[in-house]
């Protein structure tokens, strides 16, 4: 999980940072920001994040001005000294409400909240899906865009989809990769694509990587209940499926 701590003590901020680090060892602290000045400019970089840890009062304002200036589309856990404002807090993107001096078991309790929220919702979509699914066999709508026009060597070819093994996201752009590790730039973002998979065939694992069936070689359990994943091919990185995907990722290798 990608988290960013809006805090103005860096004490603070230092102790909420161990604590997540603690009780959830795979966190990712994308940022410790410190005013509503330097939070309106990091958003406004649009670095996606999964989750937001923020106080209230900043070295200049509030933290509702950043709601103010920029749009903040990830979840929020407000950690203040002040109680007052928990209804404004969860008017702007708040998921929980924490009141200092927080303990390590306060944090873990706010990411078992978040968790839980998120495990709902992806169960919700992963229906809505499904049923998508049965609606396209009955009315005979073709399922899963069969090809992506790619641009290789100066030329725009056609890349068949049945050829392709994954997908992934790195600061270079989107590529498609297909046997022997061939890697195709692709122009559509990975939100797109996997819309316009066909889901059976392909899986999206985490933010960066959408794999597809064929290509699953392995999976094994991996710490803190999430799984790691072996393709046919080589990918530059481990693949791992996070704990809140692990059940359903599984049903999809088994719902065949």
């Amino acid at each position: 999980m990608k988290i960013l701590i809006i805090e103005d003590e860096v004490k603070t901020a230092s102790a909420l940072t161990r604590h997540l680090l603690a009780v959830r060892p795979d966190t990712i602290i994308a940022g410790t920001v410190q005013s509503v000045e330097e939070a309106v400019s990091w958003f406004g970089r649009k670095e996606p994040v999964d989750l937001i840890f923020m106080d209230i009062q900043l070295t200049d304002g509030t933290c509702f001005d950043i709601f103010k200036s920029v749009q903040v589309e990830a979840p929020v856990i407000f950690c203040t000294a002040y109680s007052e404002y928990t209804t404004q807090a969860f008017k702007n993107n708040g998921i929980d409400y924490i009141l200092k001096p927080f303990t390590k078991a306060d944090i873990e309790n706010a990411l078992l909240k978040v968790e839980h929220f998120s495990s709902f919702f992806q169960r919700t979509a992963q229906a809505d899906t499904r049923l998508l699914d049965l609606l396209k066999s009955i009315t005979g709508e073709k399922q899963g865009k069969t090809s992506f026009l790619v641009f290789q060597q100066h030329s725009y070819i056609n890349l068949s989809t049945s050829e392709i093994k994954y997908f992934y996201k790195s600061a270079a752009g989107v590529f498609a990769v297909t046997d022997e590790n061939h890697e195709y730039p692709v122009k559509e973002p990975l939100d797109e694509i996997q819309r316009l998979l066909a889901p059976q065939d392909f899986y999206r694992i985490n933010r960066q990587y959408i794999i597809a069936f064929k290509a699953v070689r392995e999976v094994q359990h991996y710490f803190d209940r999430r799984l790691t994943v072996t393709l046919v091919i080589k990918t530059p990185e481990k693949l791992i499926v996070g704990r809140e995907k692990a059940t359903a990722f599984l049903q999809w290798l088994g719902d065949r």
